[in-house]
């Protein structure tokens, strides 16, 4: 008996259209060499130059004839003597996009409807040991799509062409409110052929912590067949050395190896900011009766418990939604995670991990991954579990009333089964959730949805995904793995709507979309726990300036000289209604210029005080045990899959935005926070001409740390028209993983009002928290400025003493100013070069407290400055 080998099929890959449009760019029947494996065919036309490149200008459009046209892979190989004189062979395809037929050597042995399913064929029937012809042809999925919903019915959905919602392919792929319609298609994912006597076909490695932290253990195998076997399991420490082991063991088919560890003997996995992230690995080994390694696996898993809790709380109504990790409980700062490409095997592990350190980096723990673009690479959990990153992971349903029909089930339990499996061994996978938004897709279109009955069919009603989310689902996620399963993002539970903020997970979308409140409401439109959430802004100008594709001659927001440049730019952000959103709560709160570098630098300062604006106040209702008002916020989005102005908070080249510092400040271990709010009181109840009006300035503290901390706050009050300035301190405790209410009362050097004609004073408070063990190092500050800003007059800005000073290392910027100053936010000059890389931005400056800022990559060059009264507006 000899062992499994694997032979990686990447190589000799050609293709040709064999139907539909593009006869000018590929003739029907023309083969052409496949650059690189795995791929999709706008990548290969893409390097081959038979199209434009999609994400410049409006050439979306021009390549809407490839997702329509039906492609065909083709490739050879050999088999060697050893590997045909195997019991089994067998072609793996880890992912094919999405509807194929597979030929070997002329006869077919595959036929594929599911881009998220894998394949293992039986080839041995039909394998030689030469020129093994490998052929993969595949149909539109969009013209599959439509013709499947012409059998069966159209159904609701927001985003994108409604045929998607019987396809199980990446839905982002129909166009979103973020992204370009794009139908992939090809072979997405490794083809390999594997050839064997015995094989393992599934490790199941199911870690349990009890409440006395002892760790069980159990390793189950799968075999590919009955015949007696030995198998051995050897579980590696995170050095490397040996930590637990099971002999020898005569097995057949299958077999369960169980491993105990006491409090102490082994080293927990933890999210990042709470301590380590070790990896063990279990190497598993099967040989025949004389020693001969006939298969090996080895699979990486942490050592953690992991609790979704939902308790009644204290002095609110509700309960909880919120992560407990090995018995501590975590706020969740983050993001949300859509495809970082629309071209999804130009993605590779290094990407991944820039886009995953740059999480990491601003101090967030969790991503979630949305329903509506793909189950990971296995190099994203990898780098998660790496990295200590919390996950959110959706199931690939999202936005729609889905069908529920006998042969969609059947593909979506494969589906389901498969990717559990995968996952399952995790440690940052935290919580599998069914969809993104069907509920509310059905609260909204009054679809049959009675959230008091549990028992119903519901394939009878018009809501028929319910028996995906609410049956198949679940018994898939409780027979595989030992995750913690949610309905949907957002579901609320205990017979409430999706609305409901003192439940569940809430998409608060009230900001931009629904009653467009403004963001300074954020306190009162909390949830448990905010899963979405978000503010637009545009990219960095580098970004624009590429997808105008060097046409600069209309390079502003407004243009109406040249039709197809106002297009160009629309077609850039596919947010319905952007114009006027943008427009909203920029008139609202700024004056601003409408040249497009000043339209990219108030609407990025917008978006940064927004989200910063919610981290900020969401981390004050974490107020300890019992008192987790809000739990959570995952802001909307960390990423995009193309160059584009959107919800982002780094754009799709990896730049970030203003807002991603705003966010990384909020979310360090200690921060301060403030509120102003004016109080109006009435001394006659019968009068409306008498009252006074008194501005409250509240201020708290937050740690995220294990234990309280000793600090300093200082706060300072300065008068942004005159010399004044008041400062007092206090020494203060920050209770442990918890907020902590630092003062409330009158702001400092602002009269009370009797009048409305009475304009108040424009009062800065800036506040810092001082490490009272380290030498008054700065833990936190936060400076509060009067809203909204448009009524604000600024200072010339000769008379601001700004000061912008680059250190001798030729790599960090000092800043410094007379006075108070608004939204920073620092670039190099140089039109058309690569700026530098930014350890913050959107600062806020107050004299007598210098900011120093790194800036990798200035490279001598001089440093610019944008804020809020520099002149532009």
């Amino acid at each position: 008996m000899t062992r499994l080998t694997k032979k990686v099929l990447n190589e000799g890959w050609k293709f040709s259209r064999t139907e539909g449009g593009g006869e000018d760019v590929v003739k029907k029947g023309e083969w052409l060499e496949v650059k690189s494996f795995p791929t999709t065919i706008h990548v290969e036309l893409l390097k081959q130059g038979k199209i434009p490149d999609p994400f410049i200008g409006l050439n979306e459009w021009e390549v809407q004839w490839v997702g329509e046209a039906s492609w065909s892979f083709e490739t050879q190989f050999d088999v060697r003597d050893e590997e045909l004189a195997k019991s089994n062979a067998y072609l793996v395809f880890d992912g094919l996009d999405t509807f194929a037929t597979v030929y070997l050597n002329g006869t077919r042995i595959l036929e594929t409807e599911n881009q998220f399913v894998s394949h293992r064929v039986d080839a041995k029937p039909h394998l030689k040991a030469t020129g093994n012809e490998l052929k993969i042809d595949f149909e539109s999925a969009f013209r599959k799509g439509r013709e499947t919903e012409k059998k069966h019915q159209k159904l609701a959905l927001w985003n994108g062409d409604s045929s998607r919602l019987h396809v199980r392919k990446a839905q982002y792929n129909y166009g979103w409110d973020w992204g370009p319609v794009l139908m992939t298609v090809g072979p997405w994912k490794p083809i390999s052929l594997e050839t064997y006597s015995t094989s393992i076909t599934d490790v199941d490695i199911r870690v349990d912590i009890s409440d006395d932290f002892s760790a069980n253990i159990d390793v189950n195998l799968t075999l590919s067949t009955d015949a007696p076997v030995i198998a051995s399991v050897l579980i590696t420490k995170p050095a490397g050395t040996l930590a637990l082991s099971q002999p020898d063991s005569k097995v057949q088919g299958k077999a369960s190896m169980n491993f105990g560890m006491s409090k102490g003997e082994y080293e927990l996995w933890w999210p990042v900011g709470y301590g380590e992230q070790p990896l063990y690995t279990a190497e598993i080994t099967i040989t025949d009766e004389q020693g001969n390694v006939l298969d090996k696996k080895e699979e990486k898993f942490g050592l953690r418990r992991a609790l979704v809790v939902q308790d009644e709380l204290v002095d609110q109504e509700g309960r909880t939604f919120l992560f407990e990790i090995n018995g501590v409980r975590i706020f969740c700062g983050g993001s949300n995670w859509i495809p970082a490409d629309s071209f999804l095997t130009t993605m590779t592990r290094d990407r991944y991990r820039a886009w995953l350190q740059l999480l990491v980096d601003g101090n967030q723990n969790m991503i979630r991954v949305w329903g509506g673009g793909i189950y990971e690479s296995d190099d994203f959990y990898e780098l998660c579990d790496e990295l200590g990153i919390l996950v959110w992971q959706d199931f690939m349903f999202g936005c729609g009333q889905y069908p529920a029909y006998d042969s969609l089930l059947k593909s979506i339990e494969v589906e389901a089964e498969q990717n559990v499996k995968r996952l399952r061994h995790h440690p940052s996978v935290v919580i599998f959730a069914g969809n993104n938004e069907d509920y509310q897709v059905a609260e909204s279109m009054k679809l049959e949805l009675d959230y008091s009955d549990e028992t119903s069919d519901f394939r009878q009603t018009n809501f028929p995904a319910r028996h995906i989310y609410e049956r198949l689902l679940p018994s898939i996620v409780e027979k595989f793995s030992n995750i913690h399963y949610h309905r949907s993002s957002p579901y609320s539970g205990f017979g409430k709507p999706t609305t409901d903020k003192n439940y569940g997970d809430l998409h608060q979308w009230n900001v931009w979309h629904g009653s467009q409140e403004p963001w300074h409401n954020w306190d009162i439109l909390a949830g448990r726990f905010v899963s979405e959430f978000g503010m637009e802004g545009y990219p960095d100008i580098r970004t624009v300036d590429y997808w105008l594709g060097g046409n600069k001659a209309e390079r502003y927001p407004q243009s109406r000289h040249v039709v197809p440049v106002i297009t160009t730019m629309n077609n850039h952000n596919k947010a319905d209604g952007f114009e006027r959103r943008l427009e909203l709560y920029l008139v609202e709160n700024f004056k601003h210029a409408f040249d497009l570098e000043s339209y990219v630098y108030y609407t990025q300062i917008m978006q940064a005080e927004t989200l910063a604006s919610a981290y900020r106040l969401w981390r004050r209702n974490w107020k300890g045990k019992g008192r987790e008002y809000t739990a959570g916020a995952l802001v909307w989005q960390i990423n995009d899959c193309w160059p584009v102005t959107s919800w982002a908070i780094v754009d799709y080249f990896l730049r970030p935005k203003p807002a991603y510092f705003a966010i990384k400040r909020e979310l360090r271990p200690f921060t301060v926070g403030m509120t102003r709010k004016e109080k109006k009181t009435f001394p006659d109840e019968l009068s409306a001409a008498t009252y006074t009006v008194e501005t409250v300035l509240d201020v708290w503290g937050t740690n995220s740390t294990l234990s309280e901390k000793k600090a300093t706050l200082e706060v300072t009050a300065f008068d942004l028209h005159s010399d004044w300035t008041e400062q007092w301190t206090e020494a203060v405790v920050l209770a442990p993983n918890a907020s902590t209410e630092l003062y409330s009362g009158e702001l400092p050097g602002q009269p009370k009002r009797t009048k409305a004609s009475e304009v108040p004073k424009t009062i800065i408070v800036s506040a810092r928290l001082l490490d009272a063990d380290d030498k008054g190092a700065v833990l936190g500050r936060y400076s509060n400025w009067p809203e909204p800003f448009k009524f604000v007059t600024f200072p010339d800005v000769k008379d601001l003493g700004l000061e912008i000073n680059v250190g001798s290392d030729g790599e960090s910027v000092r800043l410094s100013t007379k006075k108070p100053i608004k939204g920073i936010v620092l670039d190099v000059e140089g039109e058309g070069e690569e700026g530098a890389t930014w350890s913050d931005q959107a600062i806020d400056l107050v004299p007598n407290d210098p900011q120093v800022v790194s800036a990798v990559g200035l490279k001598g060059r001089a440093v610019k400055a944008r804020f809020l009264g520099d002149g532009s507006a």
